[in-house]
């Protein structure tokens, strides 16, 4: 544990410190802003840095170790359709509760006047990464290429750009770059790991990377298909 927590601290350090000290050296030579203001940045880089500790240290402690747990016992207590169902269910519910993916919806709904309420953006961006992580993970008991099913997903998403409205397409593109987030990201990999861990003949490396790539396109074609309907 005091391990974790030291990797964790010098990780958090990498990405705060750099950012703070570039800011304190560009206020000094080309900003000047009020000591008042400085002091405020300084607190906030602090707090987001305990936050961040945190946040990560239940991560690593918890949700990595609970995500490969999830993906052995499913596979060892569950035929593929059970697996695949509760890898949906999981899907979908580490989706809404991505921050990104909250972010992203609130400013669509702002933006767009509520047309587009977030409510539905979530959810669809749910349900469609849900979908897609079920089929990655069929992927994995298939031995199905990955870089063909890839392939295809960009190939479908580019024919889906000629007909989704203009102002969808970056929406569905933010869409998959959003679910790549701290909460995605851990747990969907230690899942996938947890599952290959127990499968006979299947690489860890080689079936888990490239997972969340494919589960990301799935809310890209989600949006670009609410898109087409919202026509």
């Amino acid at each position: 544990m005091l391990k974790e927590s030291k990797e964790v601290l010098r990780e958090v350090g990498l990405a705060i410190l750099p950012i703070t000290f570039f800011v304190i050296i560009l206020n000094i030579f080309f900003l000047d802003l009020p000591l008042a203001s400085l002091g405020r940045f300084l607190g906030g880089a602090f707090l987001v840095a305990m936050g961040l500790f945190l946040f990560l240290t239940g991560v690593r402690v918890g949700l990595l170790a609970m995500g490969e747990m999830v993906g052995a016992e499913m596979l060892e207590k569950g035929n593929i359709v059970t697996i695949l169902l509760i890898t949906f269910v999981l899907g979908v519910a580490v989706t809404v509760a991505e921050p990104g993916v909250q972010v992203l919806a609130l400013n669509v709904d702002l933006v767009t006047g509520g047309e587009l309420s977030n409510t539905l953006l979530i959810g669809v961006v749910g349900i469609s990464l849900g979908i897609f992580l079920a089929f990655a993970i069929l992927r994995i008991f298939l031995g199905i290429s990955m870089g063909y099913i890839l392939a295809i997903g960009y190939a479908v998403i580019i024919i889906f750009s000629f007909f989704t409205p203009a102002n969808f397409v970056p929406i569905a593109f933010d869409a998959g770059g959003v679910t790549t987030g701290p909460m995605t990201v851990p747990f969907i990999l230690s899942i996938g790991l947890g599952v290959t861990s127990v499968l006979p003949r299947r690489s860890e490396m080689g079936d888990t990377f490239g997972l969340m790539g494919l589960a990301s396109l799935g809310p890209v074609l989600g949006v670009m298909l609410l898109g087409v309907l919202f026509q």
